[in-house]
């Protein structure tokens, strides 16, 4: 990608089919300069119709190397936190903001430790999510954390003030959303009981808004 070149996906989204064309779609995807490093572009996944929508920051390491979208540590402990609300993992549809791994090596044998996307990276993968949005059609999304929440509620988002409670999706007719902590942040707690009882408090929330 030449230095001056937009970061932006918009070209290489397909103009029709649903969510299975949008996926081989991004497998191509070279709207920022994230897909040099990254081993796959990891599209959402789940149930096509679902009526709720979690979206996540982007690709861990098992992500990258697996090609799904919360299949790592963190996505475990989605798993556990969504069994517990009594909320079916088969009926909701997972994705992130943005669809690359982002990440710098570190340590011995220089491990990929995660980096946070940029905020022009996250920008130039928003048509992708756009697009998951509006193929998807849920009642409900979950935003799971800070990256996330910039990307679908604006650059003001800040989880500790804005977590937990429903409120329209800005520009998507008749979406709500619930926005809480991303389940990495669990994983990171000193008090990881606590983290996690909030965590399934908020998506509580959600599910009983539904």
């Amino acid at each position: 990608m030449p230095a001056d070149e937009r970061y932006d996906a918009t070209p290489y989204l397909p103009s029709r089919g649903g969510i299975p064309a949008h996926r081989k779609a991004a497998a191509e995807c070279e709207g920022c300069p994230l897909y040099r490093d990254a081993t796959a572009t990891v599209f959402g996944r789940g149930d096509p119709h679902a009526r709720m929508m979690l979206v996540g920051e982007q690709p861990g390491d098992r992500e990258d190397l697996e090609g799904e979208p919360f299949v790592g540590p963190a996505g475990r402990l989605l798993s556990r936190a969504l069994a517990e609300v009594g909320i079916d993992e088969a009926e909701v549809y997972l994705t992130n903001a943005v669809k690359h791994f982002s990440f710098t090596r570190k340590g011995p044998g220089k491990r990929r430790i995660h980096k946070a996307p940029s905020l022009r990276e996250t920008l130039a993968c928003r048509p992708w999510l756009e697009a998951e949005l509006r193929l998807v059609a849920p009642e409900m999304v979950v935003v799971l954390g800070a990256t996330a929440g910039r990307s679908l509620l604006g650059p003001t988002f800040r989880v500790g003030s804005d977590r937990g409670v429903v409120r329209p999706l800005p520009d998507a007719d008749g979406i709500r959303c619930v926005a809480t902590i991303h389940p990495s942040a669990v994983l990171r707690a000193d008090d990881r009981d606590a983290a996690l009882a909030g965590l399934t408090a908020d998506l509580r929330v959600a599910a009983r808004a539904l």
